[in-house]
């Protein structure tokens, strides 16, 4: 019965429009209370020490440096650097525009780490580019939505030192090495269908016309923003630090490049940074800290080990599982964030994965890849909500467009079932 309640409860609170942190913390803080009415103070001397529990590991320190670093990059002009770059390489034409939207956004998730952060600098140069070049603004919207989607998988990830926190069996560094190649692979499946969308229905016809930026001016300017991602991952690689240190290396050398280098960012700009990145990091902290409570009152109540044996003992079978969680996890992406799902999900699925014997790490990549649909599937799509913003477009204008391109990285996820090497054979390689 309280296992119901739980359940319930938090969603009743979702529906009225509680913030999703707050319903998981007071649903689970009821659900305690409930099943501990003959104890002292209602067993709720555990929520304040779950609550910190949630917070104090190690890993979280990188969520508020890579955040910071997406605020810094976004405002320190790499983007349109890259963006004149990646033109000057693949030079004017119907289609190019989408493709080099996708390239950045890729190049742009080795550095930041957060989708939303992706897409609004990716959105705020390619949509206007697009939009002189005569692409419609739900084809431009839907390109930038999907492309930012990538930053999920290619290293660094705030999902991935999320689930390293959950999963005691997979490591930041392997996670981060085991996303590089599904991560790449769901670029290219996005660049297909974006440019065969462009051509067959004419767009981008002004592209030709647009003057193309000479190449080697365009890579001196870009020079700086290609070696970020190099430095932060390089020295992972090296062992000269930790994905944690190698978020706050990445800030300094995110300031030094927009102060010093490219004069984007003055003194007056460092205060409204670090308070839009602030919020946004606290805001996922604390979901993290409250899910704590919510994954304290599951393990507590026995509910966890019943719904195992449920799923497993369904006769669906190993791939049939599977189907049965995708299918779930992709509903549950259009409505939930990627943290938030796997703060409430992980924990649920860990004994199934457990019993399939399935690689912690591969399906890390999995679930990740999973979310990164949900990232720019309607209705609720956080990543597309950005780029809509950013277009003047309602989500529901995009749908004859994205839709396409969520059938690209959806093969991809099937891809990544079939051969699971995809994703295990690059930290083999490195030794993770």
């Amino acid at each position: 019965m309280i296992p119901t309640l739980l359940f319930v409860g938090f969603l009743a609170l979702m529906f009225l429009g509680v913030p999703i942190g707050v319903a998981l913390g007071l649903a689970g803080t009821a659900a305690i209370a409930l099943a501990n009415l003959d104890t002292q103070w209602f067993g709720l001397l555990a929520v304040p020490q779950n609550f910190f529990a949630g917070l104090g590991k190690y890993p979280l320190l990188a969520i508020p440096m890579f955040v910071l670093v997406g605020s810094i990059f976004d405002r320190s002009g790499v983007a349109l650097r890259l963006v004149n770059f990646a033109i000057a390489i693949v030079g004017r034409g119907p289609g190019m525009l989408p493709l080099v939207a996708i390239v950045v956004a890729m190049f742009l998730g080795g550095i930041s780490g957060s989708g939303p952060a992706n897409a609004a600098a990716v959105g705020g140069v390619m949509i206007a580019a697009m939009a002189r070049a005569g692409y419609p603004a739900s084809f431009s919207a839907s390109v930038v939505g999907a492309a930012a989607a990538t930053d999920i998988l290619i290293p660094p990830s705030v999902a991935f030192i999320v689930y390293s926190v959950l999963v005691s069996g997979a490591s930041v560094p392997a996670l981060f090495a085991a996303g590089m190649v599904p991560g790449i692979l769901a670029g290219i499946a996005l660049i297909l269908p974006a440019v065969w969308l462009a051509r067959k229905h004419g767009m981008g016809a002004a592209e030709a016309t647009l003057p193309r930026p000479p190449f080697w001016a365009s890579l001196r300017e870009a020079s700086w923003g290609l070696f970020a991602p190099v430095l932060i991952l390089g020295g992972m690689r090296a062992g000269w630090f930790t994905p944690t240190e190698a978020a706050v290396v990445a800030v300094f050398y995110g300031l030094f490049v927009g102060v010093f280098i490219h004069r984007t960012i003055a003194l007056r700009d460092l205060a409204p940074i670090l308070r839009e990145s602030g919020e946004l990091s606290a805001v996922i902290l604390f979901v993290v800290a409250l899910a704590g409570i919510f994954a304290y009152s599951l393990s507590t109540m026995g509910v966890i080990d019943p719904l195992t044996n449920a799923i497993v003992n369904s006769g669906l079978g190993e791939y049939g599982v599977l189907s049965l969680l995708i299918l779930m996890l992709i509903v549950v992406g259009m409505f939930l964030d990627g943290v938030s799902i796997f703060l409430i999900f992980v924990p649920l699925l860990q004994p199934i994965m457990t019993h399939y014997q399935w690689d912690p790490v591969w399906f890390g990549v999995l679930l990740t890849l999973k979310v990164a649909l949900g990232q720019f599937t309607p209705p609720l799509a956080v990543n597309l909500m950005v780029s809509c913003r950013i277009a003047g477009v309602r989500m529901e204008e995009t749908v004859r467009w994205v839709g396409w391109m969520l059938l690209a990285m959806f093969m991809v996820m099937v891809a990544v079932i079939v051969w699971p090497q995809l994703a295990l054979w690059l930290p083999a390689q490195l030794g993770y």
